[in-house]
């Protein structure tokens, strides 16, 4: 049996849909000649209808193939097809991450703060500290603090405020920057980045099979990796970061420090030296009876760094009277990947372009005058670049928005 109804084509160069117009013209054809000729082609007959009912039929069912087949491609997979691929590389998705945030704490010089120790914030929720540490002779140090609740939960400068569980010795904690965002289940864009990234992470002794290894430890919400195969000390990126000679390094933002110790020691070349401020034993039971021969893994633990925003806004009468605060949330949104776009990375350069969609997207009113950005109030730049060692925050306070 023929048809006189255009198939789909599927070739080298993907797969092309007919346009409906295309289709329902065939249907009309088809009908025309199974009543042996003669039959009105107006739309509002009964046969007109069947025609369009058809012809919407076929166009749903040409849309669902298209699916199918991008669907195939990586860079277009989305929910259980991307699944599937990332089974090919043995990936799973990321479940999802709680909020990291960076707490100043005070107290006796000497006082040794577990792992594990508890910090509350002004709304309820409980933080857990990544890793030890002990205060030193200025009485106050920085410790990583992952929030026990998941999800994209912030904690602007100052939320984290009190001690949940005593540590003699420790008497206060403070945010003075806020939080880098937990995460949801990981999304399409992150799960592909990984993804790319799998091939290099079956492999050892290279910085993309330690990259991709990191970034597959539960609760790490971002990671970096470089290596100074040079004898001497290197400089490396906007911050100039010094990288020891024959060395490794290594930033993670999140995750328990004895996983991150194993990923990267399992990934690492013999001999290879590290950097950083972060460091956990690890042993070897491969082969060995006790004792085990044990190895001290190093890393950075990157320190937040807020970002500042300027955006000025044509005033118009028509804006609604909560524009302020509506811009901030996009340009938070934007920051953090929330928009579907790309998030604010450590050793990332962020442009201001970058979150004129989200502003614009605000409001059909809105007028964008210029968006700039600094690491102080000035906010003078359109391109922001940030360290190896530092890790983006944005709190809605740091975001000026006048109306000019």
């Amino acid at each position: 049996m023929t048809t006189n109804v255009p198939s789909v084509v599927i070739d080298a160069n993907g797969v092309t849909l007919p346009q409906e117009t295309d289709i329902l013209t065939g249907v009309q054809a088809d009908i025309n000649q199974a009543f042996g000729g003669g039959v009105n082609p107006g739309l509002t007959t009964p046969q007109g209808q069947i025609a369009q009912t058809t012809t919407a039929i076929i166009g749903d069912k040409n849309d669902q193939i298209a699916e199918v087949v991008n669907n195939v491609d990586p860079d277009k997979a989305d929910g259980r097809w991307q699944d599937a691929i990332g089974r090919i590389y043995f990936l799973e998705r990321i479940s999802a991450s709680g909020t990291v945030v960076t707490g100043t704490c005070t107290g006796l010089v000497g006082t040794v703060i577990p792992a594990g120790s508890a910090a509350q914030d002004t709304n309820g929720y409980i933080y857990f500290s990544l890793s030890d540490a002990t205060i030193p002779s200025s009485g106050s140090v920085d410790v990583d603090f992952q929030n026990s609740t998941t999800g994209p939960i912030a904690c602007p400068i100052g939320n984290l405020a009190k001690i949940y569980s005593a540590v003699p010795g420790w008497d206060r904690v403070e945010n003075l920057a806020a939080g880098t965002l937990g995460t949801d289940v990981e999304s399409r864009a992150d799960f592909e980045y990984r993804r790319k990234l799998s091939v290099a992470a079956n492999g050892v002794n290279s910085t993309q099979s330690i990259l991709g290894r990191v970034l597959a430890v539960a609760d790490v919400l971002d990671a970096f990796v470089v290596d100074n195969p040079a004898g001497t000390t290197v400089n490396y990126g906007a911050t100039s970061y010094p990288l020891a000679p024959h060395s490794v390094y290594v930033a993670v933002v999140g995750g328990v420090a004895a996983d991150i110790a194993a990923a990267i020691w399992g990934k690492k070349s013999l001999g290879c030296n590290y950097n950083g401020d972060t460091s956990y034993v690890i042993e070897d039971s491969e082969g060995y009876e006790k004792p085990y021969p044990q190895y001290t893994v190093t890393w950075k633990t990157p320190d937040a760094t807020p970002a500042f925003f300027k955006i000025q806004i044509a005033t118009d009468p028509l804006l609604p009277a909560n524009i302020v605060d509506l811009v901030r949330a996009a340009v938070v949104n934007s920051f953090n990947g929330a928009d579907g776009g790309s998030r604010a990375r450590i050793g990332s350069t962020i442009y201001a372009g970058r979150y004129y969609a989200g502003v614009a997207a605000v409001n059909s009113n809105v007028n964008i005058e210029s968006i700039t950005m600094g690491f102080d109030s000035s906010a003078a730049a359109v391109s922001l670049a940030f360290g190896i060692d530092q890790r983006p925050t944005l709190d809605s306070s740091n975001i000026q928005v006048l109306l000019v």
